[in-house]
C-alpha cells in the first residue's frame, strides 16, 4: 500500500491566478496533443459556474476540492484530493465527492462527478486523481467529445437510468457468469465517462443523475450543496485490503449489471486490451477479479464473481497500484480498469486450496504453481503485466478513492454488510436458492427525479 501523505500538491489558487494572468505553465505528459493553457482555461471556467450554483466563492470552492490532505489523516490514505468525507465502517463505506451540474443532449440538466484527469495541472487543479493514460483515448470511439457552455459541460452522449437492475445466476455452482443480466443505466452509443474537451483535455466525467432517474450506487446527492453520496466497493492491492474504489460504467453488460454499473457499449473501443505497461499507448490497466473464489456470507475467504451473484457483496477484486499523483514521469494509473479474470483450477479447488487472491505478486505465484489460469471467457494476447493472464475484453470504470490501514477501520463486527438498500444476509440464502433453481434475482430501488435549479 502506498501512501500519498507528504505529497506536495500545487496551490489549486496559485494555478488559477498564473491562467487569468496568462503565465506560462510547464507542459505535462502527453501534452503535446492538446493545448495545456486552454484546458486550465476551460477547469477555471467549470469551477468558476460550479461556486457560483453553489452560492459560494470561487477561492472557497478550490479550497473545498484540493484539501483532502487537510481533511484525512495518513492512516486514511485517501488519494483523490477532492474527496469531502468517508465513512469507512467496514460493513457499508461509502465516500462524500462534488457533483457538478451540466447539460444533457437536450438540454436537460445533467448531473456527473469528476475523478482524474489526463493534464497534470488540470488535476492539481481540480482535486482530480491524474491519470495521463486517459490521454490514449483521445481521437477514438472510446471517449465522448463535449463542449462548455455557459461554464458547464453539454455532453453529446446519455444515460437511462430507468430499468430495473436484474440478475439470473447462472448454473450452480459457477453463477457468473450470469444467466441474464439487465444493469439498472444504460449509455446510449454516443455515451463514455472518458470525455474530451475542446482544447483535447481528457477527464473522467461520469453521469450520475439526470431526469430518468439516478445511478444504483449512488446512495444520496444534495443538489444545493452540490454533493453525492456514493457506495465504496472493497479490493486488494500491495497484499492489502481496503483498497476503496467507486464502480461507475462498464462496457460488458454482466459486469455492469452484478456491479450495479451503468452499460456503456461505447467504451470498449478504447485502446488497448492486454496492454498495461507505462510505455503501452493504452488508456487501460490490467486488473484481476476471481471468477471461482470461496463464497458464503460469514467466509473471510470469500471472493470473486460468484460471490457477488450469491452474497450480493463485493467481489474484493486484485488490483495491481494506487494513484500516484505527483508522479508525472512514468505514472501508470487508469480507472478505466481492464478485467483479466482468473479461475481456480478445478484440482486447486479439490485441494482445498482456494483463498483470497491478495496482490498481483500473490497471483503470479498461483498462476506459476498451477493452482490458477485463466477464465474461459479470457481471450488475446497473453498480458505479462498481470502474471500472463489473458484479457476478458471487460473494462469497468472505478475511480480509486483511498486504501485506508487496518486502524482507519472502525469495528462492525455486529453490523453486517449491505448493498444498495437490501441486506445480503437475506440475500444470501435467497440467492442461493434461486441460483440453484436458475431463478431470477431482481434488484429494485426507489428512484428520485433530479431537479432542475432555480
Amino acid at each position: 500500500m502506498q501512501s500519498k501523505r507528504g505529497h506536495r500538491y500545487l496551490s489549486a489558487i496559485a494555478i488559477a491566478t498564473f491562467v487569468l494572468a496568462g503565465a506560462a505553465i510547464p507542459l505535462s505528459v502527453n501534452a503535446d496533443s492538446h493545448d495545456s493553457g486552454a484546458a486550465l482555461e476551460e477547469a477555471d471556467e467549470l469551477i468558476t459556474s460550479a461556486a457560483e450554483q453553489r452560492s459560494v466563492s470561487k477561492e472557497e470552492l478550490m479550497e473545498m476540492l484540493t484539501g483532502a490532505d487537510d481533511r484525512f489523516d495518513a492512516e486514511q490514505n485517501v488519494f483523490l484530493p477532492s474527496t469531502l468525507a468517508v465513512d469507512f465502517t467496514e460493513s457499508n463505506p461509502t465516500v462524500t465527492l462534488p457533483v457538478y451540474e451540466g447539460i444533457g443532449p437536450s438540454g436537460e440538466p445533467t448531473f456527473y462527478l469528476l475523478t482524474e484527469a489526463a493534464d497534470y495541472e488540470v488535476a492539481q487543479m481540480m482535486g482530480l486523481n491524474f491519470a495521463p493514460k486517459l490521454a490514449y483515448g483521445r481521437d477514438t470511439d472510446g471517449s465522448q467529445q463535449v463542449t462548455i457552455e455557459n461554464g458547464m459541460i453539454k455532453f453529446k452522449g446519455d444515460v437511462d437510468f430507468s430499468p430495473v437492475r436484474s440478475v439470473g445466476a447462472g448454473p450452480f455452482p459457477d453463477t457468473f457468469p450470469p444467466a441474464e443480466a439487465q444493469p439498472g443505466s444504460v449509455g446510449d452509443a454516443e455515451y463514455s465517462p472518458l470525455v474530451i474537451l475542446p482544447s483535447g483535455s481528457a477527464m473522467n466525467a461520469i453521469i450520475v443523475a439526470n431526469g430518468t432517474g439516478e445511478h444504483d450506487n449512488m446512495v444520496s446527492i444534495d443538489y444545493d450543496a452540490g454533493t453525492v453520496v456514493f457506495k465504496l466497493l472493497d479490493g486488494f492491492q500491495g497484499g492489502d485490503q481496503y483498497f476503496y474504489h467507486i464502480s461507475t460504467e462498464s462496457n460488458d453488460i454482466a459486469a455492469a449489471t452484478i456491479e450495479s454499473a451503468t452499460y456503456a457499449p461505447r467504451l470498449a473501443n478504447l485502446p488497448a486490451f492486454g496492454q498495461s505497461l507505462p510505455t503501452d499507448e493504452s488508456a487501460l490497466l490490467g486488473f484481476s477479479p476471481t471468477g471461482n473464489g470461496e463464497t458464503g456470507f460469514d467466509n473471510p475467504e470469500r471472493q470473486g464473481l460468484n460471490s457477488t451473484i450469491l452474497d450480493a457483496l463485493a467481489p474484493i477484486n486484485t488490483f495491481p497500484l494506487d494513484p500516484d499523483n505527483d508522479n508525472q514521469e512514468d505514472n501508470n494509473y487508469s480507472p478505466m480498469w481492464d478485467a483479466h479474470i482468473n479461475v481456480w483450477t478445478p484440482a486447486a479447488i479439490e485441494a482445498g486450496e482456494r483463498r483470497r487472491i491478495t496482490s498481483f505478486e500473490d497471483l503470479e505465484q498461483l498462476v506459476a504453481d498451477g493452482l490458477v489460469t485463466n477464465a474461459p471467457a479470457n481471450a488475446g494476447d497473453p498480458n505479462d503485466f498481470v502474471a500472463g493472464l489473458k484479457p476478458s475484453k471487460a473494462i469497468i470504470n472505478c475511480p480509486v478513492i483511498a486504501q485506508p490501514s487496518e486502524a482507519a477501520i472502525p469495528d462492525a463486527a455486529m453490523s453486517p454488510p449491505t448493498t444498495g438498500g437490501e441486506s445480503p444476509l437475506t440475500l444470501f440464502g435467497l440467492g442461493t436458492l434461486m441460483a440453484a433453481a436458475g431463478a431470477t434475482l431482481v434488484i429494485r430501488r426507489a428512484r428520485a427525479t433530479p431537479r432542475a435549479r432555480s
